[in-house]
């Protein structure tokens, strides 16, 4: 199961969250940004704008509690504060590759993150063509030198076609594809299952997870559980799940978090029976 945690500045801590034994818990830290405070792109140099109540001693301390749990740093997202961040064309793609690879090998060492998400949500009009290069690149060498273990991206309905470039590029070393089905803003099982079909036309079936936002855009409630059974009744192995986010739930008791994760252990034990 993977958690966005840390977006929206609520002081959310890793304690908050529910966690069972039997699952890999990932939380994806958001966001690390390749920019200054005010927004301005810094050529590859990444800092950490998550929440600062997600210290590196509170990521010790949850995996220390929860071997199950790995931390990940996602970066971009949609925007700073006010500004609006998109990937831009570097002047030398190797040059941001090589800041890249070391602020984020820093922000690895000092936060014990295990891996990268690749959550870019703009792109510009004209061209995207470094986009694919640069970022595969960033994790194929990161994973090289067993700085991470694991890399994510997050492609939603506008910005599929980079993604599968990068997707089709780089799969080897991409784990799984958080697709944000709630952009799509599907509101039923039947539709949620075309869409969770058609994407994973586009992407791996085995790396495509379903994803849900908390009291937000797209299916909702109990809706979505009814779409985790559909497409498991379709042919579709559920080995995971992806939520946005745990700033969200707060506010809700993590009941999202719970009926997840409790049927992502009934489906593992469903499995087992099976076999």
């Amino acid at each position: 199961m993977m958690e966005y945690i840390g977006a929206t500045g609520v002081p959310v801590k890793f304690d908050d969250v529910p966690i069972e034994t039997g699952i890999d818990f990932h939380f994806i830290l958001s966001f690390a940004i390749d920019a200054d405070s005010s927004g301005n792109p810094q050529n590859g140099v990444f800092s950490p704008y998550w929440a600062a109540t997600l210290t590196p001693e509170a990521v010790v301390a949850t995996k220390s509690r929860h071997p199950n749990v790995k931390a990940m740093a996602s970066l971009s997202g949609w925007s700073l504060g006010s500004k609006t961040l998109s990937w831009y064309n570097p002047r030398d793609e190797n040059l941001w590759i090589s800041n890249a690879f070391s602020s984020l090998k820093t922000l690895v060492e000092n936060y014990h993150l295990d891996g990268i998400d690749i959550d870019y949500e703009r792109f510009p009009k004209r061209s995207n063509d470094s986009f694919a290069y640069c970022i595969g690149e960033l994790i194929t060498l990161l994973k090289n030198n067993s700085v991470i273990s694991v890399a994510t991206i997050a492609p939603f309905y506008t910005t599929v076609p980079p993604y599968i470039e990068l997707f089709e590029r780089y799969e080897g070393v991409i784990d799984y594809v958080n697709y944000q089905f709630y952009t799509d803003k599907l509101r039923s099982a039947a539709k949620y299952l075309a869409a969770f079909e058609n994407r994973t036309l586009q992407f791996d079936r085995n790396k495509v997870l379903p994803s849900y936002e908390v009291n937000g855009r797209g299916i909702q409630g109990a809706a979505f559980f009814e779409a985790l059974d559909l497409l498991e009744e379709n042919g579709f192995d559920i080995n995971g799940a992806m939520i946005f986010s745990a700033d969200a739930s707060v506010s809700n008791g993590f009941y999202y978090e719970r009926e997840t994760q409790e049927f992502l252990l009934n489906n593992a034990t469903r499995k087992f029976v099976r076999v």
